[in-house]
């Protein structure tokens, strides 16, 4: 099965077809510039998938990342984005400075769209973790600073495979795996 994932991101198109890849389900990526709405990580990740599936008239995958600071009544959230790229890695946690509470919840939304005018299916992961000084590799986007609830390192300094059978993405593709192998099995 073929499934169009609507991404330019190489980082998280890397990530999601190493989750995937057990299941031979096959990602194509296509970037397209769509409109950021603004909203819950799950209205924005609706409207993402009924424009792609509309633009691409296919079904089509759509992923959205969240990072809420439980000081910040989960803030900055589906804005996680624009407040890294005007902030960086220290202005995250200088928004912490003056709260001891330094917890922070990750959200990923994965959207499903099987075509125009189909309805769109969300699987949901989140992971617990704490906003940390910037350790690791500042490769892929707030990894440096997110240190994960039971671990001593960030996403950034864990190995691939380590963060990717414990993180929100992981959470909810498994989920998602399951739709798609069912939709497998009922188009045989």
């Amino acid at each position: 099965m073929s499934v169009v994932f609507v991404t330019g991101n190489a980082g998280k198109l890397r990530e999601t077809n190493h989750i995937l890849a057990p299941t031979g389900i096959e990602l194509t990526s296509h970037k397209l510039d769509l409109e950021e709405t603004q909203g819950t990580i799950e209205e924005v990740s609706i409207a993402k998938a009924k424009a792609a599936a509309k633009i691409l008239n296919k079904p089509v995958l759509v992923e959205d990342t969240a990072l809420g600071f439980a000081a910040l009544k989960g803030l900055p959230g589906v804005y996680i984005k624009w407040f890294l790229d005007s902030l960086g890695h220290e202005g995250l946690n200088k928004m912490l400075a003056g709260f001891e509470d330094k917890s922070a919840t990750a959200w990923c939304t994965f959207a499903y769209c099987g075509g125009p005018d189909e309805d769109v299916l969300l699987f949901q992961g989140t992971c617990e973790g704490t906003i940390v000084p910037p350790r690791g590799e500042n490769n892929f986007g707030w990894n440096a600073v997110f240190e994960p609830k039971g671990y001593t390192e960030t996403f950034a300094e864990m190995s691939e495979e380590t963060k990717n059978a414990i993180s929100h993405r992981f959470k909810a593709l498994e989920k998602l795996k399951v739709f798609l192998a069912e939709k497998a099995e009922q188009s045989k």
